[in-house]
């Protein structure tokens, strides 16, 4: 089966904003507490979330 092409855009899209969601949730995680923490783990889940979508759909 072949893929269509994608663009470098496309290609890049998820993570670059998964790169950018990772270094918001460090440097709130690392600037304050209360409501920064819980954006932190928000933004540092988002990575996991995603490895583990990708182990159960992307498998076929």
């Amino acid at each position: 089966m072949k893929r269509p092409k994608q663009s470098l855009r496309q290609v890049f899209a998820v993570p670059v904003v998964l790169a950018v969601l990772s270094l918001l949730g460090l440097i709130a995680a690392l600037t304050g507490d209360g409501l920064r923490d819980v954006l932190s783990w928000l933004a540092l889940g988002a990575p996991v979330l995603a490895v583990v979508w990708a182990m159960r759909f992307r498998r076929s």
